[in-house]
């Protein structure tokens, strides 16, 4: 939840902004309840008897001799821990990656959780997927297998192709980060990288699998959440060759890195399972919770309160910044004109933008959408938005976003901040930490894209809906 919501509040300059900031960062707490690993997984999952339940389907855990756990993710611990409580000692063995300093938050004692890096991997990541991949040698016909997997499952889960080193991944992931690439190129390249990404998880198990998903990826395409370890896979080495040349990057590349695509793209080295593929056959992907699921809490909270509330899509992106102009003319319009809906109103919308940086500050997706936001909102009171990432992590800062009304820029300009000279410098973190306008809520342990939420109030307005 969020951590620091007095003093967001109290940067208000009237009473109709207290309230439009309070409506937004209430809502996105609701995302944030709504998003928890658990309440997702005992959603849709269940034992009846001997009976494992997922979502309309029936496993029968009496047709299975083991039952093994793996996986990685922000959201995998927690994950873990719900799955865990169903299954107890049913479970035969696990071992599921999960992010630093989260393991303290659950406790299990069939599935072994290894702590690795995000987002960039590093060794335990990799000593975590071998861990997995020796496990799994065990699970034979008649086994079941669950994997778990969310947002941040890629980089947790490295275990770099034959001839590369994890220090070659990690070159090309950081500048890919560095440019803007969006996660469907990322992990085009990442796939082509791995032994474990991109289907190769479930080639090499002759069991029955079951993966459960958080996804964080618009329009939650299965080969891209974390890299889709189960999923076939619907690019080729040649796409990941063209992700690298349309950033300039192939030819910067390690030798090693060229290599492996190279002779993937000429058939020297065998392309990732297909949706062909009879291994999957025995796979069954199943999303739990995603951005959609995620906004619609937020809706449902805000129409609670009396707010004519719409979602705005589910499916932004973009560049960062400019998605932020737009959304925050967006809210000006309906804090002027009433429209597209008449106050009190609230649209929402969810997604993943980049940030293509260009500058030598520090920020992230949301504190950008912020920022652009508020260039767009002077002087119309009882207009807010508020912008963050469902993992409380925004960027590679300790916030997880921003939040914005119509004096922002007023507030910047009487302490010396121009806001144009931030954005352009990437430097949304520091505008915002100098105004006391970060959103801190640490890190979720969960991961379903990010949430922006824009308020418009009528100055007129008398009375709200109470809490929930």
């Amino acid at each position: 939840m969020i951590r620091n919501l007095d003093s967001l509040l109290s940067n208000s300059a009237s009473s109709l902004d207290r309230l439009a900031r309070e409506l937004a960062l209430a809502a996105l707490d609701e995302v944030i309840a709504a998003s928890d690993p658990v309440k997702a997984v005992n959603r849709k999952v269940r034992l009846d008897g001997q009976h494992l339940l997922v979502e309309n389907d029936r496993y029968d855990l009496g047709k299975f001799e083991k039952v093994f756990v793996v996986g990685a993710g922000k959201a995998s611990a927690q994950m873990a821990y719900a799955v865990e409580t169903i299954l107890e000692d049913r479970i035969t063995d696990g071992v599921v990656n999960v992010p630093r300093n989260t393991i303290a938050k659950v406790s299990t004692d069939r599935i072994k959780l290894n702590e690795a890096s995000h987002p960039l991997p590093d060794e335990s990541g990799v000593a975590g997927a071998l861990k997995m991949k020796e496990l799994l040698t065990e699970a034979k016909k008649g086994d079941l297998v669950i994997c778990l997997i969310s947002g941040g499952g890629s980089a947790l889960m490295p275990l770099p192709s034959e001839g590369l080193t994890l220090e070659d991944k990690l070159s090309v992931t950081r500048q890919l980060l560095m440019t803007g690439a969006n996660i469907n190129e990322l992990n085009t390249v990442r796939k082509h990288l791995s032994r474990i990404k991109g289907g190769w998880l479930a080639k090499s198990v002759d069991a029955q699998i079951l993966t459960l998903i958080l996804s964080d990826v618009v329009g939650d395409p299965l080969d891209v959440i974390a890299s889709g370890p189960t999923s076939p896979d619907s690019t080729t080495f040649e796409d990941a060759i063209s992700v690298l040349r349309k950033y300039g990057l192939f030819e910067k590349a390690p030798k090693s890195i060229q290599k492996v695509l190279t002779a993937g793209r000429d058939g020297r080295i065998a392309e990732t399972p297909k949706p062909d593929d009879p291994v999957f056959l025995h796979v069954r992907n199943y999303v739990l919770f995603n951005n959609r699921l995620a906004c619609e809490a937020a809706l449902a909270y805000l129409r609670k309160r009396g707010i004519t509330t719409e979602i705005l899509s589910t499916t932004v992106e973009g560049e960062s910044n400019q998605v932020g102009m737009v959304l925050g003319s967006i809210a000006k319009e309906m804090a002027v004109w009433n429209r597209p809906i008449a106050k009190p109103a609230a649209l929402i919308a969810g997604g993943e933008t980049t940030v293509t940086v260009r500058g030598k500050g520090v920020g992230g997706r949301n504190q950008e959408v912020a920022l652009g936001a508020a260039l767009r909102l002077s002087a119309v009171e009882g207009a807010a938005v508020a912008s963050i990432g469902t993992d409380g992590v925004d960027g590679p800062t300790d916030a997880a976003g921003a939040i914005v009304d119509s004096k922002t820029i007023a507030r910047s300009e009487a302490v010396g901040m121009n806001a144009r000279e931030f954005l352009l410098d990437n430097n949304s973190y520091n505008f915002f930490n100098k105004l006391g306008d970060l959103i801190f809520t640490g890190p979720t342990a969960t991961n379903v894209n990010d949430v922006t939420v824009m308020i418009a109030l009528p100055s007129d307005i008398k009375r709200l809906s109470a809490k929930s």
